[in-house]
């Protein structure tokens, strides 16, 4: 049996206050918060022109990057969705077009099907239910964005940048050793650079 650290326990009760904050925005602020992304675009970020994005399909309340997704396709970003292949291992990723059907992956999450080619982002749009300016986010615990963040940064250039609404902000996350941290935070208001 493994004993939970002092660091998972903070985590743990963090993860349903911020799942909760995340949960009282209305649906105005949500639609708005995501069109906003879209105006804003990847700019900040400086793509390399063509670079292959990794969005995400929202699922509950994440903030949707679907408008952000369909602009950068239209400027020539190829764009890719993340599968998860089994627990414990990094993310795969999979080509799509916005309005291609995806179908149901692990844990429900939408994917490409299996026939869509898999390719490298540059560029990974990262959910999250919490954020600091150092960039370290809270996720929803399995490990797979870290994991998959450490291998594409040991292969090469890889810009990680965090998706959220700026209620989801902290003082501080709790963090351990294999934390990765993201390089940007993109919220409604506007970018955030994260400086190491």
């Amino acid at each position: 049996m493994t004993t939970q650290t002092p660091i998972d326990a903070a985590k743990k009760a963090l993860r349903a206050d911020m799942a909760m904050r995340r949960t009282a925005l209305n649906i105005k602020e949500r639609k708005a918060g995501a069109l906003s992304l879209a105006q804003t675009g990847i700019g900040f970020a400086g793509p390399s022109e063509g670079a292959v994005v990794s969005g995400y399909a929202a699922i509950g309340e994440e903030l949707d990057p679907l408008p952000l997704l369909k602009r950068l396709a239209g400027e020539g970003h190829p764009i890719a969705l993340p599968v998860i292949v089994s627990k414990g291992t990094p993310l795969k990723f999979r080509q799509w077009e916005p309005g291609t059907p995806l179908e149901p992956g692990a844990f429900s999450v939408p994917v490409p099907g299996e026939d869509a080619p898999e390719l490298t982002p540059e560029i990974l749009l990262v959910p999250l239910l919490a954020f600091d300016a150092g960039g370290f986010r809270l996720g929803y615990g399995a490990g797979f964005y870290d994991r998959t963040l450490a291998g594409l940064r040991a292969k090469g250039s890889i810009t990680a940048i965090g998706i959220a609404f700026d209620e989801q902000r902290l003082e501080t996350v709790p963090r351990d050793a294999y934390d990765e941290a993201l390089d940007w935070v993109l919220t409604p208001s506007g970018s955030l650079r994260i400086e190491r």
